[in-house]
């Protein structure tokens, strides 16, 4: 099922939504809209995800020793692999 939903948009915007679709961007006006859409709906979704991990994280703070092991680890590997550059 499908709900249509009538948008104005300027003039400009228009053209250049019609420059895309000419230049084979996208097969339509409604096709460039939905993938604007779906790219919207999507940094939202990761928005709120980065929020929830923010208030987890604010609410049980994860402790310092951990990133740091991470760190050290992680360095560890790359001198391993010939890089011995230091982070």
């Amino acid at each position: 099922m499908t709900v249509q939903i009538p948008v104005r948009i300027p003039d400009r915007d228009a053209d250049l939504l019609d420059e895309a679709v000419a230049r084979g961007r996208f097969a339509s006006r409604s096709d460039a809209l939905r993938e604007g859409l779906a790219n919207l709906l999507r940094e939202e979704r990761d928005r709120e995800i980065a929020e929830q991990y923010r208030r987890a994280y604010e609410k049980y703070p994860q402790e310092d020793r951990i990133g740091q092991d991470g760190l050290i680890l992680l360095q560890q590997r790359i001198e391993a692999e010939g890089d011995s550059e230091p982070l």
